[in-house]
């Protein structure tokens, strides 16, 4: 990867939000490895830049609004020439329930408006790495739903999901894609 690009909207009112579980990921990941997120006007977001398995990395926190992540992301990947298939964008995923993380290579937006920005710039051929958050059951409340902040309990789910998914960094940073996926997906045993 040489790109990991965390969704969620900018400033205090939506720091706590569910919709902003790639923001919290990506930050997790730039405390853990000493990395500063600065503000990059060019980039129109938050970046800082990494060093892992020899390899140079840039984090990415969009500061656009999620519904136009895309002008943020294409903005570095182009600058830097990064190819679609090396970016990873982090995000919260409805259809999975809080505690839960994936991985995953291209495939459809969902309705997800920073994915669906995103692919329209770039194509659909990312990788993705899904936060759950869960689904509040109706269509009609998912934008109030990912807009607040999660229930107590949801919010330690959502938590161990992020810890468990920042554990195969190191493979995901090395590229290896499959093994990352089998160790994320394999449930843990007792």
């Amino acid at each position: 990867m040489r790109l990991v690009v965390g969704l969620g909207n900018p400033g205090p009112e939506y720091e706590a939000t569910r919709h902003n579980a790639g923001f919290w990921w990506v930050e997790n990941l730039a405390d853990a490895q000493g990395v500063a997120l600065r503000n990059e006007p060019r980039f129109h977001g938050r970046a800082g830049r990494l060093r892992e398995a020899g390899q140079e990395c840039w984090l990415l926190l969009p500061q656009t609004f999620m519904n136009v992540s895309g002008r943020s992301v294409v903005a570095l990947a182009s600058f830097y020439k990064i190819e679609v298939d090396e970016i990873l964008v982090v995000h919260d995923e409805l259809d999975l329930p809080p505690g839960s993380a994936r991985l995953k290579t291209g495939g459809g937006t969902a309705g997800h408006n920073g994915l669906k920005d995103i692919a329209r710039h770039l194509g659909p051929d990312f990788w993705r790495l899904r936060i759950g958050i869960g689904h509040p059951g109706e269509r009609a409340e998912v934008q109030n739903f990912v807009l607040r902040p999660p229930r107590k309990e949801e919010a330690a789910l959502i938590s161990e999901a992020i810890e468990k998914s920042l554990a195969v960094w190191p493979l995901i940073a090395a590229g290896e894609m499959e093994k990352a996926m089998h160790r994320l997906h394999t449930p843990d045993r007792p």
